[in-house]
């Protein structure tokens, strides 16, 4: 069996030891998907949603999600992160596309910050729009590129 990096010796959750590692620029990307009814993707479009702007609010959302990323997930470590962008694209009729990039020079990745971005955009269009729709559904949240690092540059193949 491999080795985790977040388990010790005597098989513990711990957290990683950085302190060692060089400090690189790094970059991570993810993605994900909300399906919704076609009516419910033309009033955020078109910001008919009663709440408000659901894609301004969402995309403050997405970058807080991902500078509290340590604070929610356990082992991760806190990053001064240089840069969080959240973009959002209608997929067809049904579809909500989130992307978040986050930028950090440091001795470990962002790949959980972008992943959190992602996550917690997401859930905040599902809250938004959950009175008119709440059969939408979040879906593919994975991370599509990350560069930096001892590992380099990784692209999800297409």
């Amino acid at each position: 069996m491999s080795k985790l990096s977040h388990i010790n010796e005597a098989g513990e959750a711990n957290m990683v030891d950085v302190s060692t590692k060089a400090e690189t620029r790094r970059i991570a990307v993810a993605t994900g998907r909300l399906r919704m009814a076609p009516a419910t993707l033309e009033e955020i479009l078109h910001n008919g949603i009663p709440k408000g702007d659901v894609l301004a609010v969402a995309r403050v959302a997405g970058i807080q999600g991902a500078k509290r990323c340590s604070d929610l997930i356990p082992l991760c470590h806190p990053l001064p992160l240089s840069k969080v962008a959240v973009t959002f694209a209608a997929q067809g009729v049904d579809c909500l596309e989130i992307t978040v990039e986050c930028r950090v020079a440091g001795p470990t990745g962002v790949e959980m910050e972008a992943l959190t971005g992602v996550s917690v955009a997401a859930l905040t269009v599902y809250d938004m729009c959950k009175a008119l729709d709440k059969a939408m559904t979040i879906e593919s949240v994975q991370l599509v590129r990350k560069e930096g690092g001892k590992s380099g540059t990784w692209q999800r193949p297409t």
